[in-house]
């Protein structure tokens, strides 16, 4: 059904839409569906312009119309958007890909626009060596950016002609009929198409340097693989059947075999030396066993005398370190140092003030002198009241 909508479709509207495609594609990244749609709608139009025989090669570029100039980018951009497709078989997409391309740098190499120093590059069998093909970049380079800048300056001139039409069509009255009057400068146009024909042929030629290089590694590791390539007969996988057999088997055997889990008394222990019911014994045996263990640890014997077998123990354990006691363990222990911290507090307490009482005692005793001047200070108090002595100073003295 696609295939005849296609064939239903004018030459210039495919060639539209795969153009907008390909300028998608060499801007930014465009959905495999798109690129697709593009390959088909161009092979679609290459057919019809075989069919048409729109080229001859009896003529030469001045023979061909300005009109049918633009198709001689189709198999440039089939053979560029050919390379970006996602396949798996890549080095028989990269030889579709040169073909379309080097056909197309073929078709300008007739119309003469394929320089003569090009053409014997490309036609060398020998590669070049690191001068000539430095050389060879560098002349692409320039006259890439020579036709860039052309087409850039052939834009600005039409966009600067069609202001000043405009213009002059406001300011003047057009007759009936004069509306849609053809382009005179034909000429430009024409040039224009050259100008992106010849920048098509720098990047094509570029591109076969790239996909024939791309080309010769995936060869070069497609026969490395089939030298290689081991053929999986009965007998191998019969002897890889039994070696995981024997694996497994082994396994098995060097599992351990734990019976029934102890009861924790841990717990009720702690809770009864809490309570007051037990004291703390340090004989006490916590039955918890040994950590738990994951993955290939748990079937391996308790006896590592491999380093294999220590490596192999250790995968899938919990990358955290194990704990080496239990809540109820680190509770007593915790206690335990509470307990020895308070009568270590208590004793310093008693110490201290039993060295006060006695020293208090010593000095109320000895010092008969201190007692005695209290006591006349306490007398002369009594005899002089607060105030006594500044009659004067008050108001009614």
């Amino acid at each position: 059904m696609a295939e005849e909508l296609l064939e239903a479709q004018p030459l210039p509207h495919l060639f539209e839409q795969a153009q907008q495609i390909y300028l998608l594609a060499s801007s930014s990244q465009v959905e495999p569906i798109e690129i697709r749609k593009a390959c088909r709608m161009l092979q679609e139009a290459q057919a019809k312009v075989e069919t048409l025989a729109l080229f001859s090669a009896n003529e030469d570029k001045e023979d061909i119309s300005t009109a049918d100039l633009k198709y001689l980018l189709v198999p440039y951009y089939l053979g560029y958007l050919t390379e970006k497709l996602p396949v798996e078989d890549r080095a028989e997409l990269v030889k579709v890909a040169k073909v379309q391309l080097l056909a197309f740098i073929r078709s300008c190499e007739h119309l003469e626009l394929l320089s003569e120093s090009e053409a014997q590059a490309l036609s060398r069998e020998a590669p070049p060596t690191p001068e000539a093909r430095r050389a060879e970049k560098v002349a692409r380079f320039k006259r890439q950016r020579a036709a860039e800048l052309k087409l850039q300056d052939i834009k600005e001139r039409k966009e600067r002609r069609r202001r000043s039409m405009q213009a002059a069509a406001k300011a003047t009255v057009v007759e009936h009929g004069e509306e849609d009057l053809p382009d005179e400068d034909d000429e430009e146009e024409r040039e224009a198409w050259f100008m992106q024909i010849s920048l098509a042929l720098c990047k094509a030629l570029d591109l076969v340097e790239m996909l024939k290089r791309e080309y010769e590694m995936l060869a070069a590791i497609q026969a490395i693989n089939e030298e290689g390539k081991e053929v999986l007969t009965r007998e191998i996988l019969d002897e890889r059947q039994s070696r995981a057999e024997s694996w497994h088997k082994e396994g098995a055997s060097k599992a351990r075999t734990l019976g029934p889990a102890q009861p924790i008394t841990c717990a009720t222990y702690a809770q009864d030396v809490i309570e007051g019911r037990a004291a703390i014994d340090q004989g006490h045996k916590h039955s918890h066993g040994a950590p738990f263990l994951f993955g290939p640890a748990s079937v391996v014997s308790g006896s590592l005398s491999t380093e294999r077998e220590r490596l192999v123990a250790q995968v899938f354990q919990p990358s955290h370190s194990l704990p080496s006691m239990s809540i109820e363990e680190a509770g007593l222990a915790e206690m335990e140092m509470m307990r020895t911290w308070n009568e270590a507090n208590q004793k310093l307490a008693d110490e201290a003030k039993s060295s006060w009482v006695g020293e208090a005692k010593k000095d109320d005793s000895d010092d008969e002198e201190s007692e005695y001047k209290a006591r006349a200070w306490d007398d002369w108090k009594d005899e002089h009241p607060r105030g006594a002595g500044n009659k004067k100073l008050t108001p009614c003295g």
